[in-house]
């Protein structure tokens, strides 16, 4: 069954909730898509959105990476060769992560659309549902609290905030959301790269009795060092994410003493579901537990996502809420919400299809 057709393109696909986080603030969401049709009409459907800041890759070098030219190598190719081909767009695409996933997505998505299972099924499913975190950004006490009271009206069971740029109005945001809301849901906080050792484990010690449940990357990417220097205690809740791009960075995270218990994967920073599931491999044999995250993404990657974390054993938390604010997007279906609740569909491959 070959590769007849590959198309490329990109969208903007709004952003109805604009956000601060530590570093900038996102009020655009443009995409890249992969479309590959096999010979017997079957297609699959990839999409990509980097992030600079994190992996060095913005979108008009992802859509530079997906000419056509550069996309001849899996033309005429058989879909049945699929490590064959995810492997060669690995080496082919090196410094492009985002353009790597939406190849990858794309792939799967056809190659299990030809065996007409669901993605998870195929890659083995171990997780049936899970509650997903829906993520605040840098506000206020007033605003964090007006818009923690709407995502627990919606369902949400777990609430993401955006830390970092305030250590005392940081705790004082978890505070005040424990005193208003109670403890019937999960709070999981994301400094992205905004404080030093000292800040870490000053929040960890003045928010340990509101039973935060990870911080996400609180000390800058390349410190692996301090990471492992911080307190036992602290170094658990800890979940790496910028500074874990690819396997070899899991590897470098659980030198003794391991830097974190957490690893954060997002499929836009490692390349897709194939290197994001190497990662998980690693953790899976350190003991480690996994988060899977995202950017601002379709619907897409962002069910491609979910399928490779319900079929990893030691996936424990997700935080894919990235297509949840979009204005629109390019395809319907794909994973199922319910009261903050995700579920993959029983549709054969991602179960998306272009509007």
């Amino acid at each position: 069954m070959k590769i007849k057709n590959i198309k490329v393109w990109s969208a903007d696909l709004g952003n109805t909730k604009p956000y601060t986080i530590a570093f900038k603030t996102v009020d655009d969401v443009r995409n890249a898509f992969v479309e590959i049709t096999l010979d017997n009409g079957i297609t699959g459907l990839g999409s990509g959105n980097p992030s600079e800041y994190v992996v060095g890759e913005n979108l008009t070098q992802t859509l530079e990476a997906l000419q056509e030219k550069n996309l001849e190598f899996l033309r005429g190719r058989d879909i049945r060769e699929m490590k064959q081909l995810t492997y060669e767009a690995w080496q082919k695409f090196p410094k492009n992560p985002a353009a790597r996933a939406a190849i990858d997505i794309a792939l799967y998505d056809a190659f299990t659309k030809f065996l007409n299972v669901p993605l998870v099924k195929y890659l083995g499913q171990k997780i049936q549902s899970m509650p997903t975190s829906n993520t605040i950004g840098i506000k206020n006490v007033t605003e964090t609290l007006k818009e923690s009271g709407e995502y627990l009206k919606q369902g949400f069971k777990a609430i993401k905030v955006k830390l970092g740029k305030d250590l005392a109005e940081d705790i004082e945001r978890m505070v005040k959301m424990r005193e208003k809301f109670g403890y019937d849901y999960a709070i999981r906080i994301d400094a992205n790269q905004g404080y030093d050792s000292q800040q870490t484990i000053e929040f960890y010690q003045k928010t340990k009795h509101l039973k935060i449940e990870l911080i996400e990357q609180p000390l800058p990417a390349k410190a692996i060092q301090e990471m492992k220097a911080l307190p036992d205690n602290v170094r658990e809740v800890i979940a790496a994410d910028e500074s874990l791009i690819t396997p070899k960075d899991a590897l470098e995270l659980v030198k003794p003493p391991r830097a974190c218990g957490i690893f954060n994967i997002k499929l836009m920073k490692c390349g897709g579901v194939t290197q994001g599931l190497k990662i998980a491999d690693i953790a899976f044999q350190e003991g480690i537990d996994l988060f899977w995250g995202c950017n601002d993404e379709s619907i897409i990657s962002i069910t491609a996502a979910l399928h490779a974390a319900f079929a990893c054993a030691n996936t424990k938390y997700i935080d894919l809420d990235g297509s949840l604010d979009l204005g629109k997007d390019v395809v319907k279906g794909g994973f199922i919400l319910k009261d903050g609740m995700m579920h993959c569909s029983d549709k054969p491959g991602l179960g998306v299809e272009l509007i």
